[in-house]
C-alpha cells in the first residue's frame, strides 16, 4: 500500500508501506503473501515502523510463510523477535511503545491424555510401548497420547485407545488431571486421565508404537513395582481403582455454545449439577 507523508519542508512524498490489518488491541498484523527482495522488505519495514509509531500503534505482528525465510534477518535487525512457528509459517513480533511489553506469550501448555478402560471382569486395558521412556522396561501402562490441534480431550482419549489397541470405547468422564512444567520444548504439560467404557474387546495392537497390549487385572496393574515406587503413578492408579470400587465422581462432558456461536464442551460434576434441558 502507499501513503502520503508530509516532510518537514511541507513537501508531500508518496512512499510504499507494508500492507497491514489493524487488530483489536491497538496493533497491526502484516502477512507476507508474495515473494519480496530482502533489501526492499527492509526498506519498507523501516518506513512502515515509523508510520505505525506516529499512529501510536503498539504491537506489530509479521506472519512469514516458510518460503519467505529470506525476510527473517531484516525483521530481526529491526528488533522483531520470534513468537511462534508452525509447519508452514513463522510469526515475528515487535512492541513499539517505550512501555512494558504486554503482548500475549505463545501457547504455554501441551495437553496429554491417559485412558483408563475397564471391562466387566475388572480388567484394565494396558500396553507395552515400543518406543519412548518405557521401552524395554516391562512396565504395563495405560494407553496415552497427546491431544491434536482442534481436538477435544474426550475424543482424543477415544482416538488414542483405538489407534494403539483397536478397542472401541465410549467416554465416561475425566477422573483427574495434573500439571507439570518444563516438559516438552520447555512447555508446561496438562495430563488428563479419562475413564472409558469398552465397546469391543478384541485387541488389535498398533505395531509401529505398541510392543504388546492386553487386558490385565486392575489389582495386578496397580501392584507393579514401578507403579508402587512412583508417587505420581501410584496416586493415579489409586484414583482409577477408587472409581471402580466406590462412589467417586469425576467430570463429564456437557455440550455448550460460546457467545460467538462456537460449539465447545464443558467438563462438570454430573452428580452435583444437573444441566438445563436446553443442553
Amino acid at each position: 500500500m502507499s501513503t502520503s507523508i508530509e516532510k518537514p519542508e511541507n513537501e508531500v512524498q508518496n512512499i510504499e508501506l507494508l500492507s497491514s490489518v489493524q487488530d483489536l488491541h491497538g496493533g497491526v498484523t502484516v502477512e507476507i503473501k508474495e515473494p519480496m527482495d530482502s533489501k526492499l522488505f527492509a526498506s519498507m519495514l523501516g518506513t512502515s515502523l515509523s508510520h505505525w509509531r506516529q499512529q501510536g500503534k503498539r504491537g506489530v505482528w509479521i506472519k512469514l510463510p516458510i518460503e519467505f525465510s529470506n525476510l527473517v534477518e531484516p525483521a530481526v535487525k529491526e528488533g522483531f523477535r520470534y513468537h511462534h512457528a508452525k509447519s508452514d509459517y513463522l510469526m515475528l513480533v515487535k512492541w513499539i511503545p517505550e512501555t512494558s511489553d504486554t503482548l500475549p506469550a505463545n501457547a504455554s501448555h501441551r495437553v496429554g491424555i491417559g485412558a483408563f478402560v475397564m471391562n466387566d471382569k475388572g480388567e484394565v486395558l494396558v500396553v507395552h510401548e515400543r518406543n519412548g521412556r518405557f521401552k524395554g522396561t516391562n512396565v504395563w501402562k495405560l494407553p496415552t497420547g497427546t491431544v491434536d490441534e482442534g481436538e477435544d480431550i474426550w475424543t482424543a482419549a477415544i482416538r488414542e485407545v483405538k489407534e494403539e489397541t483397536g478397542i472401541d470405547t465410549e467416554f465416561i468422564e475425566v477422573l483427574s488431571f495434573r500439571q507439570s512444567h518444563q516438559s516438552f520444548f520447555r512447555k508446561s504439560d496438562l495430563f488428563f486421565v479419562c475413564m472409558l467404557r469398552p465397546r469391543s474387546f478384541e485387541i488389535q495392537k498398533q505395531d509401529s508404537e505398541i510392543e504388546a497390549a492386553q487386558w490385565m487385572r486392575a489389582e495386578d496393574y496397580a501392584a507393579q513395582p514401578f507403579n508402587q515406587k512412583n508417587e505420581n503413578f501410584k496416586n493415579m492408579d489409586g484414583i482409577c481403582l477408587t472409581k471402580s470400587e466406590k462412589d467417586y465422581t469425576g467430570f463429564s462432558t456437557m455440550s455448550s455454545t460460546t457467545s460467538s456461536g462456537k460449539r465447545i464442551y464443558m467438563y462438570f460434576n454430573n452428580r452435583d449439577f444437573e444441566p438445563s434441558e436446553e443442553h
